[in-house]
């Protein structure tokens, strides 16, 4: 089946090369050089992945994913940005991207972060697989339901993104144990890139702030100061 991508950038330059590697991927791409325009074209439907720059005339990249984010369904957001703050990059996460490249990127990074993002959503369709999923998980008030994909903390429904599910079902499946950034890198997003460890640093944030009492002295998702994380044995 082909997937259909979603372009919206307003430098023509790069959105044609994107445009390009993407259909060298077999994938179809529609090119969009306004935010409102490339917004009103997700709401048809039919979009696979948006690939979605920051800076954009008619509604910026942030309000975009918001959008995205707060409608129904699950569609991987890769950001793009001329912008290389920690705060720029953040931000991206927080409004609910996936991923992001900050520009200039290589062609081949690019084609790299569209395949993992492509394979996790197979993953995520994927019938669950009793061996692999583990069943149902329930720790101090938290329970983690694999097969609807719902978590629980004191009988109240926490709202998680995708990823974050999947980050905090890797965790739970394996308590006690040690993960690298790197680690978790490979296992939740599908690669592991020197310098983007932080990503993992900013959903787990996200992720205490959802389920922790005090985010500020976590229980589940303990750090191990000077290796990474590991869930509460």
């Amino acid at each position: 089946m082909t997937r259909t991508v979603l372009i919206i950038e307003d430098n023509p330059g790069i959105g044609q090369l994107v445009r390009m590697h993407i259909e060298d991927l077999g994938c179809e791409a529609i090119l969009v050089t306004r935010g409102d325009e490339g917004l009103a074209r997700y709401r048809e439907g039919g979009i696979d992945l948006v690939v979605l720059d920051l800076m954009l005339p008619g509604l910026d990249g942030l309000s975009i994913c918001r959008e995205i984010r707060s409608g129904p369904g699950y569609v991987p957001v890769l950001m793009l940005t001329a912008k290389t703050t920690e705060l720029d990059r953040v931000l991206g996460l927080e409004m609910g991207a996936d991923d992001y490249l900050t520009k200039p990127f290589s062609v081949a990074e690019l084609a790299a972060r569209i395949k993992a993002l492509f394979r996790r959503v197979d993953a995520l369709s994927a019938p669950a697989d009793p061996d692999v999923a583990g069943g149902r998980i329930e720790v101090d008030g938290l329970i983690i339901d694999p097969d609807r994909r719902k978590v629980t903390v004191n009988g109240e429904e926490v709202d998680l993104t995708a990823r974050e599910f999947d980050l905090l079902f890797h965790f739970a499946r394996q308590p006690g144990r040690v993960f690298s950034r790197t680690q978790l890198l490979d296992a939740v997003w599908g690669y592991n890139h020197e310098g983007y460890e932080h990503t993992v640093n900013t959903h787990i944030n996200r992720l205490r702030g959802k389920i922790e009492r005090d985010p500020s002295d976590p229980y589940y998702i303990q750090t191990v100061w000077g290796v990474g994380y590991r869930f509460r044995d």
